[in-house]
């Protein structure tokens, strides 16, 4: 899930010297020297990070601009949103509720939803673990005109929680929003509550994390960052925000980079779930077959070549992409927000998945990768082949970003190489992904396409040179 720019920062935070107790003046420099190098390489106009060392913050700190025109620089107390980050902090509230006994990670979901498919055969384990089968219907990195308007949670799961599974529960691992959308309201039938006071009252506020909101209820305000994006080496745009109600309970969450690494410091610390919800949450999921998913409850799971564990996640919702690690046994974590478009954090946990789940053949490859050169070498032209695009792909694809394209890719010329690098199926859909080499540039595109060869997501971003 992370890009390689983005990676190298957080190695270099990851594996500070932990004799130190504090970051040292040399470290923060060269954070400051890394944060500024990547937002100029990618284009992404701000981000906040926070850094834990020996279980404390030892850096907060925000570069770039919060706002692009008129500027205004980015500052630690903004909040951004936090998105799919949010998914450990539901999986937190149905281990604090178990820990009660008001409910069992394997209640069957007709205990408390049984007009959903197959209710009696999925469990709460495996809607938090994405093993339910039930269609991710927020697979997508953009926002499509339907999800521009206001949605309820109850209208999510009416039209994708009622349709036939994508797989057995527990056969499979695909990541599902759905899934989370199911939990919250599951959440709110045991609670009498809603989701987010649940939440405030049991995790964010005894944490301090006060910044904290449901950013799905329409409480952004102008004090906070705008959300950008870019086609290619475009200049950053304005995102059209998801309509209130999308994100509910599977990324409704903003907040600072501080307040996300009280949550880390917590796991660390053990100081909201006891031991036993703790290991619930961080032990990995395993499907009927013996096969390891790489993820635990809310939480990608895995291990560096000198065992160092690693807890974390992504989040990607209209403009903000973030991503969160917490490394227990070093008593470390570091919390990555930004305001723009990038693939920094997905494209490690893609490749985790990647490595579990690939299937045994790709017989689509090659002719999805003919597919992706054609619709690339039309837009250097500023031309876009709408026959092998769906109509949302089409939709994304606005004039501006048309002209965009064209400028920017254009005098690039024939690319030099142009290679898928991973492939999983997520939501009906199977997600491609290419790195693009052509004028002495480098791109990443990220696709998602349909069973009848349809893109339904095309997106160029940079991508800089690896790191020395």
């Amino acid at each position: 899930m992370m890009r390689r720019e983005m990676r190298r920062l957080l190695i270099l935070l990851l594996f500070a010297t932990p004799a130190l107790p504090q970051l040292s003046d040399a470290q923060k420099s060269a954070i400051d020297n890394l944060a500024r190098k990547t937002l100029a390489e990618t284009g992404v106009p701000a981000a906040s990070i926070a850094v834990v060392k020996d279980g404390k913050i030892a850096m907060a700190k925000a570069y770039g601009d919060a706002k692009v025109n008129p500027k205004i620089a980015a500052t630690p107390a903004m909040r951004f949103k936090i998105a799919s980050n949010s998914k450990q902090f539901a999986a937190a509230a149905v281990l604090l509720l178990a820990e009660q006994r008001k409910l069992s990670l394997d209640d069957p979901l007709s205990r408390y939803l049984p007009t959903l498919t197959r209710a009696g055969e999925v469990t709460l384990r495996q809607l938090l673990s994405h093993t339910s089968g039930y269609e991710d219907y927020y697979p997508l990195d953009y926002v499509t005109p339907w999800m521009a308007r206001d949605t309820t949670a109850a209208g999510i799961l009416d039209q994708w929680a009622k349709k036939p599974l994508n797989f057995d529960p527990g056969t499979r691992w695909q990541y599902s929003n759905t899934g989370y959308v199911i939990i919250g309201q599951v959440v709110e039938k045991v609670t009498h509550k809603p989701f987010i006071e649940f939440l405030r009252a049991n995790i964010l506020e005894p944490l301090g994390m006060h910044s904290a909101i449901d950013e799905s209820d329409g409480k952004w305000s102008d004090a906070d960052p705008v959300g950008y994006h870019n086609f290619a080496f475009g200049a950053a745009r304005p995102q059209v925000p998801e309509g209130g109600g999308w994100t509910y309970a599977c990324g409704e969450l903003a907040m600072t980079a501080s307040d996300l690494a009280l949550w880390d410091i917590s796991l660390i610390n053990g100081t909201i779930l006891k031991p036993a919800a703790l290991k619930e949450l961080t032990t990995e999921v395993v499907l009927k077959n013996g096969t390891g998913t790489g993820y635990g409850l809310g939480l990608f799971l895995s291990a560096d070549s000198n065992g160092h564990r690693r807890w974390g996640h992504s989040g990607g919702a209209a403009g903000f992409f973030s991503y969160n690690v917490t490394l227990p046994d070093d008593h470390m974590a570091v919390t990555v927000l930004t305001n723009g478009q990038g693939k920094a954090a997905s494209l490690l946990d893609q490749r985790i998945v990647d490595l579990l789940l690939t299937p045994a053949v790709d017989p689509g490859g090659k002719v999805a990768l003919e597919r992706a050169r054609r619709i690339f070498s039309g837009l250097q032209k500023g031309q876009l082949d709408r026959s092998l695009l769906t109509g949302d792909a089409v939709s994304y694809f606005t004039q501006q970003g048309i002209a965009d394209l064209q400028a920017s890719l254009g005098p690039l010329g024939e690319p030099s190489s142009f290679t898928e690098v991973n492939h999983i199926g997520r939501g009906g859909l199977m997600v491609r992904s290419f790195v693009i080499q052509a004028g002495g540039k480098r791109m990443w595109l990220e696709t998602y396409i349909q069973p009848d060869g349809k893109f339904a997501q095309y997106i160029v971003d940079p991508a800089p040179a690896t790191p020395q």
